[in-house]
């Protein structure tokens, strides 16, 4: 890890959002588990000299904040009250069910989906804002990170598009010192397991014929497609074959580093998905969260370290404790203090779901053994 110190980091959480995100069908209860371990650790609290998280609760977004990407067509029909399981205009917005972990279709309606898509839109929008204003150097955001939805569909899991909103306030014009206006450049960096297509849609092509483009979206996944046959240097994405860990991380950095100078963002966005890590359910990669190199954890750090904004989400990962260890530790990395790799689990309301059979010993054996590859 670099230096360890202070940074001026803020956490985006309520009551709220814990309460309509843990609805999600394919991730029940998980943002309760990873909120609740996050303060079992003691990483929500502050010092004497206030030192420490600055607690950002969300508002909910407004319909004119979802519109600024998404079609009004399907706001209106997301947004609705109580949006049956039999209404005929599921299929167009992508609010369907499919069999099968690995399915794109997996966006069935559920009681409270219009708080979860305010909410969880609401959440990312209050981390960029907190950027911009600069009230905070690094936002936390776990409930975002939903980079399979599109413009007009719901994809993957994913309902609402927080990333690209996200990216969309933060590149937005400010004022400059000379009075002038300033374009702040946003880098997009994708960990999860998946390709971000939903953030690279967005954003594909929309370099073409600018002098100084503004975004940048760059993809480590299993599986990197861009739809467009079109070569855009702004949309990238780099696969990385099944059983990929930290070696394999490690090796292709140096790209990430080169692609970060090349671009001089004023702000990256981190896409944290945990659905690469061993342990999770879709058994693909081989990744650790530990703090050798090439690990998750020591991307986040060196990402932390560029001298930029940042803005850390969430997304993938299907085993819920071990997302949980995942994030809880990203939070202390991100803070310049990192947890140790072999921390026993705090007492707390969750502590029963992280028996050893489970994952425990297991995880942490797994993380420790993929550290040395």
């Amino acid at each position: 890890m670099q230096q360890t110190y202070e940074r001026r980091v803020g956490y985006v959480v309520s009551n709220d959002l814990v309460k309509v995100s843990s609805l999600l069908p394919s991730n029940k209860n998980r943002s309760l588990l990873v909120h609740s371990l996050v303060k079992a650790f003691g990483l929500l609290s502050t010092d004497d000299a206030g030192l420490g998280v600055q607690s950002l609760p969300p508002s909910p977004a407004e319909f004119r904040e979802l519109s600024a990407y998404h079609d009004r067509d399907f706001l209106e029909h997301v947004l609705k009250e109580d949006v049956s399981t039999e209404d005929d205009a599921n299929e167009e917005f992508g609010l369907t069910e499919a069999s099968g972990l690995g399915s794109l279709m997996d966006c069935p309606p559920f009681p409270q989906m219009r708080d979860y898509v305010k909410y969880v839109a609401g959440a990312s929008l209050t981390a960029a804002k907190a950027l911009k204003e600069d009230k905070v150097d690094i936002a936390i955001c776990w409930d975002g990170g939903r980079h399979h939805a599109q413009k007009a569909q719901a994809s993957g899991f994913c309902y609402v598009a927080d990333c690209v909103l996200a990216i969309l306030a933060l590149k937005r014009p400010q004022p400059s010192p000379d009075g002038g206006l300033t374009r702040p450049r946003v880098m997009y960096l994708d960990l999860d397991l998946h390709f971000s297509d939903g953030v690279s849609h967005a954003f594909h092509r929309s370099a073409a014929g600018s002098s100084s483009p503004q975004v940048l979206t760059l993809s480590l996944a299993r599986l990197s497609d861009p739809s467009d046959a079109g070569f855009d240097p702004f949309t990238l994405a780099l696969p990385l074959e099944r059983g990929a860990g930290r070696g394999a991380f490690a090796r292709v950095w140096p790209l990430v580093e080169r692609v970060r100078a090349a671009f001089r963002p004023d702000c990256v966005v981190v896409q944290c998905g945990a659905d690469g890590l061993a342990g999770d359910p879709y058994a693909t990669w081989n990744w650790s969260i530990g703090d050798g190199e090439g690990s998750m954890g020591w991307c986040v750090d060196r990402v932390c370290g560029w001298g930029c904004k940042v803005l850390l989400l969430g997304g993938g990962g299907y085993r819920s404790p071990n997302v949980a260890r995942a994030w809880t530790y990203l939070t202390s990395v991100a803070l310049g203090r990192p947890l140790p790799l072999d921390a026993d689990i705090p007492d707390h309301g969750a502590f029963p779901l992280y028996a050893p059979h489970k994952n425990r010993d297991e995880y942490l054996v797994a993380s420790k053994k993929t550290s040395q590859q």
